[in-house]
């Protein structure tokens, strides 16, 4: 405060605001203010997504209902689709490539089925989890919930289509000879770990279509390559016999490999052991569990940006 001498006024000066020379983060701690939509911990985060387990089923459900809903035939292509897919490659591959390569036809008709439905099962689940965030902007920005609960949604909407398939799948396969024994009890693992290798993949594409929209219109030409290189028309040991070891290996490690083999082991009798990398469950499950954990942990790290912009 300043006072002037004789007669003339006397000038206050205004006292110091008590939140002057503040920054906005101690200004914003001393009133108790939080950033809007900040990312949790994640054991929090891992606990809400467990309080919307119900909307991540009931949201999975109503996606698969309506995805089919202006076809006339409805729920009936969610079976038809993979089956025509088979149709055509082996039109392709079986009759006029002769990739079979001397399979006999009641082996290789099964194991054509069972790769496409269940490399689909996969391809289906990353480009469902490219366009989770981008495609559903009006969602992430009108409501606050774990964003991640989108790719989950979608990659177990996908598990359910491949059920539906299954129906179809063991027809071909009793069909052609291949009755149901312990053997089939091993599905159950694989569509397990599949399911967390999808999942953990579909949170990966998640991250990176929320921030690249035109990764949408590249992933059909990588989802199309990985196909051709995962032995879904051939059997990787015997079409690459005359190649290098090292070349059958680094295909047959590959996880899309891996869970379609896995799949005919189970189902296919004369589809043994010889066909399967060595370590094969070993190698499933550390696919499995590193793409589902490094996954959520990739996602979840990016939850405050999704949707800003």
């Amino acid at each position: 405060m300043s006072e002037t001498t004789h007669d003339a006024p006397v000038a206050v000066s205004a006292p110091a605001a008590p939140d002057e020379g503040l920054t906005a983060r101690e200004l914003a701690a001393k009133h108790g203010l939080s950033v809007s939509g900040a990312r949790p911990t994640l054991i929090e985060y891992v606990r809400q997504l467990w309080g919307r387990r119900h909307f991540i089923i009931a949201f999975s459900q109503a996606k698969l209902t309506a995805q089919y809903s202006q076809a006339k035939l409805g729920q009936l292509w969610q079976v038809a689709t993979p089956l025509l897919n088979a149709a055509v490659y082996f039109f392709i591959f079986g009759l006029l490539l002769e990739a079979d390569r001397g399979m006999a036809r009641e082996v290789y008709i099964p194991f054509l089925v069972t790769g496409v439905f269940v490399f689909t099962f996969t391809q289906s689940s990353v480009m469902a989890g490219v366009r989770a965030i981008s495609g559903n902007l009006g969602l992430v920005r009108a409501l606050h919930f774990p964003r991640a609960s989108l790719p989950i949604s979608f990659a177990l909407q996908q598990l359910q289509q491949l059920l539906f398939s299954m129906i179809v799948l063991f027809a071909v396969a009793v069909g052609f000879g291949h009755y149901p024994d312990l053997s089939w009890l091993l599905i159950v693992p694989v569509l397990v770990l599949q399911f967390c290798f999808n999942t953990g993949l579909a949170l990966i594409m998640a991250r990176a279509g929320a921030k690249t929209p035109d990764l949408a219109q590249l992933m059909p030409f990588v989802m199309r390559t990985w196909m051709y290189a995962s032995g879904v028309m051939f059997s990787i040991p015997i079409f690459l016999a005359d190649k290098p070891d090292w070349m059958a290996n680094v295909l047959q490690w590959n996880p899309a490999a891996i869970y379609m083999d896995l799949m005919r082991f189970a189902l296919i009798d004369e589809y043994d052991s010889k066909f399967l990398p060595d370590h094969v469950w070993a190698a499933a499950g550390a696919w499995a569990v590193l793409f589902a954990l490094g996954g959520f942990v990739y996602f979840w790290k990016a939850e405050e940006r999704y949707g800003r912009g």
